[in-house]
């Protein structure tokens, strides 16, 4: 499998016990059009920490674990809407490891997934630390430093939730020998993002936009993208109360709203229609110039567009990982739009009317013969515009899609957090105004599907919460870590070898090796 085709290789620091792949970036890309940091860390003034919170925006790109493969296997792979995808034979050991929960504590993947985030945390705290040294109080450095700490959170939210407890690493590294800590209980960490997102929200902007209300740096963290990551953290400790003041404090800011179409939300060609939209609260940016200039871009849309055998076929577009499953398929309202948005299906029309570009699929073909393609159905959330293919030279095997951006926080979830925790906390009226706000975007002005939802008792509501979340966020990555704190794991994943156990993965076995005996495997394992 060639799973490091387009991936920038990354300059390693030595191992260590926690950071076994700790990620020195000497410099950024042109992210922003900005120019990159050439100064060492030593060398910045106030002011300069622009350059190391670049750097973070561009591991987001670089760092597999945040955009690849690797993100793919824990966060969807995991779920029953989605699979591994591809041919049968790439990849073969992800359909053990994270599709039938036969957990390693080895491989790359595995590996890749620790350290990224890891590394992440080292780049922030870095940044922190400096700029503690240099105490700085001017609004821009402020920014920067509220970038960091979003940044900061964003990986240790997603280890705790992978992992539970883990180390807290809160200062920079200088030695290997100090990053050799012991796991820190699942509420210190939580305790931590908790402190580190209420500075993000108080530092970072509401927009970064000019005089004329367009964005100067579309993609940049804003207060709302630290009080949306701050409500998902309150949501998956049932901390109804805050998630739902947190929700509220995001809409009234004024800043977002739902994109007036489902499968706009997904557009990424030429026009960039659907880029930062007015629903993104946070993106990772991907972008690519004409033939391959000004390559800014990642292995997030390469990674999962349709995969034809060959190098040279028509339809050979990507890697063609995480592909939908039958059930997903089948649990839909057939008629909820939705459906089209999300799926593409082997062998028929691309569906212009929800996000597709007027072509057909190759028909399924479980060998991959006579121009078939191996898997019934695609992910059409990142689907690419034929135009943004020619545009870029990025055809057939050439880098497949490298300019499609992460949807990482997008608007719907505030709607769908609120729902959930004003329903936990007795105001179904809000429960269900929230849940129709998001049905009646999904349905487009046709009165004919997908009928108004009316609160009947909290039992009733929550179904239909779940519902909405599934449909809404189908193959995003949410559903696996939903299923888990819901508490609906085993009932839905069990068939697949889930127990639970499962809702934790075994911390890497290197970085267990490397810290001799300090840090402790998960109990389970």
């Amino acid at each position: 499998m060639k799973i490091f085709k387009n991936i920038k290789k990354q300059k390693l620091w030595t191992s260590i016990a926690v950071i076994s792949g700790m990620i020195l970036i000497a410099g950024c890309s042109k992210f922003l059009e900005r120019k990159p940091l050439t100064a060492t860390l030593d060398d910045l003034k106030q002011g300069s920490l622009e350059g190391q919170s670049y750097g973070m925006y561009s591991s987001l790109r670089y760092f597999a674990g945040f955009s690849g493969l690797p993100w793919i296997d824990f966060h969807s792979v995991r779920d029953d809407d989605a699979e591994k995808g591809s041919s049968l034979s790439d990849g073969a050991e992800i359909t053990a490891q994270f599709e039938n929960f036969n957990y390693s504590k080895e491989g790359w993947a595995v590996e890749t997934y620790w350290n990224d985030h890891f590394a992440m945390i080292n780049l922030a705290n870095t940044q922190i630390q400096t700029a503690d040294s240099l105490k700085v109080s001017d609004p821009a450095s402020l920014r920067n430093v509220g970038e960091a700490l979003f940044f900061r959170a964003y990986a240790y939210f997603e280890l705790v939730k992978n992992y539970g407890d883990v180390p807290l690493l809160n200062f920079r590294v200088y030695k290997a020998a100090e990053a050799i800590q012991p796991k820190s209980p699942a509420s210190k960490i939580y305790e931590q993002i908790d402190k580190d997102l209420a500075l993000a929200a108080q530092y970072l902007p509401a927009n970064w936009n000019n005089a004329s209300g367009v964005s100067t740096f579309p993609g940049r963290l804003t207060s709302g993208a630290a009080n949306t990551l701050w409500a998902q953290t309150q949501l998956f400790r049932k901390n109804w109360s805050q998630t739902a003041a947190l929700c509220r404090q995001v809409i009234a800011s004024g800043q977002y709203s739902l994109s007036s179409t489902y499968a706009g939300i997904w557009k990424d060609g030429l026009s960039g229609a659907g880029k930062n939209g007015p629903e993104s609260i946070f993106e990772m940016q991907s972008n690519v110039g004409p033939n391959r200039t000004n390559n800014n871009g990642s292995s997030w849309g390469t990674s999962q567009n349709i995969r034809q055998g060959g190098a040279t076929s028509a339809w050979n577009l990507g890697w063609g990982w995480n592909t939908p499953t039958q059930v997903l398929v089948d649990a839909w309202e057939p008629s909820d739009p939705r459906r089209n948005g999300t799926i593409l299906f082997s062998g028929q029309s691309d569906d212009p009317t929800t996000g597709g570009y007027g072509a057909t699929l190759p028909p399924y073909d479980p060998n991959g013969a006579n121009g078939g393609i191996q898997r019934k159905y695609w992910n059409k959330k990142v689907y690419s515009d034929p135009a943004m293919r020619a545009f870029t030279g990025m055809i057939n095997n050439a880098g497949e899609a490298a300019w499609i951006n992460h949807r990482i926080l997008r608007y719907a979830d505030v709607i769908l957090m609120l729902a959930e925790a004003a329903n936990e906390t007795g105001d179904g009226v809000t429960a269900a105004e929230m849940v129709e706000k998001i049905r009646a975007r999904a349905r487009g002005g046709n009165g004919n599907i997908l009928p108004k939802i009316t609160f009947q008792n909290q039992a009733q509501m929550r179904t239909a919460i779940k519902n909405e979340r599934r449909f809404e966020f189908a193959m995003e990555g949410y559903r696996f870590y939903d299923l888990v704190r819901w508490g609906d794991a085993e009932a839905a994943l069990g068939s697949l070898g889930y127990t639970n156990r499962n809702r934790f993965y075994p911390i890497p076995q290197k970085a267990i090796d490397a810290s001799n005996g300090v840090l402790k495997q998960n109990p389970d394992y």
